[in-house]
């Protein structure tokens, strides 16, 4: 793993700093008033710049509008402190907005038991962090495992069992959208529509890379798949003001259909989601059957 940053523009290096810095001072602070020892001794293992920005093929298009994250594996000294009410302080000040914070920041956090774990079954997400990442903090003593060497044949199994299990699953829920939409239930039609893209999201990061986290934030789950395969990019044109609002819409499903009554979507914008959805499945189903098949191949010359 790389220690430097002078890849980097002198501006996103001072930007990594700071990013460090909050990191540090929002975990402190939430676990400064807990009682239980693993809580209140808990500590920050590693910080790790993985991604786009570590490998140095990062993206700044204004004019699509597209904008590659910091992509942070932040490795904690235990399972608990993984929860999100750790790290909500952190990835609120982390907006873009904060005076010398400009790049978007996406923030995954796991256990070093759990890390380690990962790495002994050649999980590629992790491996791939190992080799092209950049460690920005360091904990002496905390040791991250020699990644195993995963056959083909063993990641091909794991692949073909998350292909069946999310395309099917992202199935029910749309069909689930139509059901609610035939009876006139906006609101359960378009988060049944935001569960199916969600889906289809997790399903292309397990079958590509055998890891997806826990998110369900549509706009995180979209650019974490669309750098693995930009042709996933044109589920969602984005040139319109009508496009980005239905997005934004679905995003909020998640949240704001179940729970608040201001929530409101129209026919005419649940019909250009439900089409759009649609689109996203058969992205998603080319990308996932390509990879499998590239396994297939793989897990042949292994024979």
């Amino acid at each position: 793993m790389k220690k430097s940053l002078d890849h980097l523009p002198p501006r996103k290096q001072v930007e990594l700093r700071r990013v460090v810095e909050i990191i540090q001072e929002s975990f402190a602070a939430a676990v400064a008033t807990r009682r239980a020892a693993r809580l209140k001794n808990g500590r920050i293992l590693k910080i790790i710049l993985y991604g786009s920005y570590a490998r140095g093929d990062w993206v700044h298009d204004p004019v699509g509008r597209y904008f590659s994250d910091f992509d942070l594996l932040v490795v904690v000294d235990h399972e608990d402190l993984t929860d999100g009410e750790f790290w909500h302080d952190a990835e609120n000040r982390l907006m873009p907005g904060e005076t010398l914070i400009r790049t978007p920041v996406s923030l995954i956090v796991h256990s070093l038991d759990d890390v380690n774990e990962q790495l002994d079954r050649g999980r590629y997400f992790f491996a791939d962090i190992l080799r092209e990442g950049v460690l920005l903090h360091d904990t002496p003593g905390a040791k991250l495992h020699k990644p195993a060497d995963l056959k083909a044949k063993a990641a091909l199994v794991e692949a073909e069992g998350f292909f069946a299990e999310w395309m099917s699953s992202s199935a029910e829920f749309q069909a689930g959208a139509r059901f609610y939409q035939e009876r006139g239930n906006h609101k359960l039609a378009a988060f049944s529509l935001h569960q199916a893209a969600e889906h289809l999201y997790h399903c292309i990061l397990l079958v590509v890379t055998l890891y997806s986290g826990k998110a369900h934030n549509l706009a995180f789950l979209r650019k974490k798949c669309e750098a693995v395969d930009a042709r996933l990019a044109e589920a969602w044109p984005r040139e319109t003001k009508f496009e980005r609002r239905c997005f934004e819409l679905l995003r909020e499903a998640y949240v704001k259909a179940r729970y608040s009554k201001h929530y409101k979507i129209t026919a005419e914008e649940l019909a250009w989601l439900t089409e759009r959805v649609e689109v996203l499945r058969r992205l998603a189903e080319a990308v996932c059957r390509e990879r499998l098949e590239q396994l297939r191949l793989l897990a042949a010359d292994e024979a």
